[in-house]
């Protein structure tokens, strides 16, 4: 089903129209960090035992290649009684952190308190997630901690205001409340606030410790985790920020009782992504249960959440400066972000052009012959399964696209590089080293001119 341009503005919908689970839905498991082997030879190309995508340069033939790290081996994470959260370690030496998944984990103070390190923090979140979770997060970082003040902002809500001008309203306060470099600026809200939140704190007096609190599908199973932060230009998406690793993230999966269907589906988008570039025993778990986390089933999304995170960490931890390895999370998104870019930030959410996105890049690279068309068919079904577009909105043009994806970041000298698929599901390549015809050809069989 394809979106249009005209969909409803994104927001969580009110506590009264989804009522809160009381019932807390955690998992005793510890995520342990798979260990690797490595294998250099004189091409440059590196073996890594656990991983399926291929990272392919005209000028720098790096290849990376095998199967997925951990299997999937229930369809949920155990459920804890004692409200002990899932941890999944990030493994990058001295920054290392954690994710801690869990239902009711805003009611744990210690969690957010052991990650506090001044007297003073600055909690960034947006006029939609504000009425909802604000206080209760001020609860957290301060119940039986007297000496930590917590000062607020709270910023427009919308892909639209992640620009330099609502970034300038965190420093303001920041600088009005006199905060130190010991201090602690904590994104709570979706990708937008995520995103701004990190670049402030990693601009900030050259950088300050912070914390996500992602509320969202997407920012739980991807933005949040990994220090990718930054704003939008109006030329290209994302165009401006730096890499910068929270100190910790935070999931409460009790967030997700107040999102809308439109941003629930949204964040599937994502999740169908490690599965198709990674990690195929996780995409056939996808196609039995997209039914469950539709219906918001707590331990299908705890699963869902649980596994994105294990795939997304053992990428960063191997590639966290997005060299090589970490691009091919990226899957779709050259698209996508045209998507985005073209029609208006906040027209489309993020997953939705993410999905179109991800149709195309699977059109291209059945065209190329790297796949096989029951790819093509399964991608397809899921997505429509989790109601996201399969198709760029009518007012993309083919020169539309092609003039957004020219300043993409992946562009290097003049070379756009694409993520694709190639081979057996869960293999990929990152790659400029493609016929520009098939390129031409997907792009004309989506677009009208």
């Amino acid at each position: 089903m394809a979106a249009s341009s005209s969909l409803r503005p994104n927001h969580h919908a009110s506590p009264l129209s989804t009522p809160r689970r009381q019932q807390q839905h955690s998992s005793l498991s510890r995520a342990i960090p798979c260990s690797l082997s490595f294998q250099s030879h004189n091409s440059g190309s590196v073996s890594l035992r656990y991983f399926r995508c291929r990272v392919e340069s005209s000028r720098v033939p790096l290849r990376v290649s095998a199967s997925s790290a951990t299997q999937v081996m229930d369809q949920a994470p155990s459920r804890a009684s004692s409200g002990v959260p899932t941890v999944v370690e990030v493994d990058l030496g001295d920054r290392s952190y954690p994710i801690y998944i869990g239902s009711g984990l805003l009611d744990q103070p210690d969690l957010l308190q052991r990650h506090i390190h001044g007297k003073k923090v600055l909690l960034v979140t947006n006029t939609t997630i504000a009425p909802l979770y604000l206080d209760k997060v001020i609860d957290a970082l301060t119940v039986g901690n007297p000496n930590v003040s917590v000062e607020s902002v709270i910023l427009p809500d919308g892909e639209q205001y992640k620009n330099m001008d609502t970034i300038m309203k965190v420093f303001d306060k920041a600088i009005e409340s006199r905060l130190d470099r010991r201090c602690t600026f904590v994104a709570l809200g979706g990708g937008v606030i995520g995103d701004m939140c990190g670049y402030a704190a990693a601009s900030f007096l050259r950088g300050v410790n912070f914390i996500q609190i992602p509320t969202t599908v997407m920012a739980q199973v991807d933005s949040s985790v990994g220090g990718k932060t930054g704003i939008n230009h109006r030329l290209g998406k994302n165009l401006i920020g730096a890499f910068y690793q929270p100190q910790c993230v935070l999931i409460d999966t009790d967030t997700l009782n107040t999102l809308p269907e439109r941003e629930l589906a949204s964040g599937f988008a994502e999740v169908i992504k490690y599965g198709l570039i990674r990690d195929a025993d996780f995409f056939e778990w996808q196609e039995k249960n997209m039914h469950a986390l539709m219906a918001r089933d707590p331990k299908a999304l705890a699963y869902a959440i649980k596994r994105s995170c294990e795939n997304k960490a053992e990428v960063v931890s191997l590639d966290e400066k997005e060299s090589g390895l970490r691009a091919t999370l990226n899957l779709g998104h050259t698209f996508g972000h045209a998507i985005e870019t073209g029609c208006g930030y906040g027209q489309w959410l993020h997953g939705e052009a993410v999905a179109a996105g991800t149709v195309m890049a699977v059109d291209m690279s059945y065209r190329l012959g790297w796949i096989d068309d029951s790819i093509v068919e399964r991608v397809q079904k899921i997505l429509e399964q989790a109601k996201l577009p399969i198709a760029p909105p009518e007012i993309m043009t083919v020169d539309m696209f092609k003039s957004v994806m020219a300043v993409d970041k992946k562009v290097a000298d003049g070379l756009l590089r694409l993520i694709l698929l190639k081979g057996p599901l869960g293999s990929c390549v990152f790659t400029g080293d493609y016929d520009r015809k098939a390129l031409d050809e997907t792009l004309h069989a989506f677009c009208k001119s």
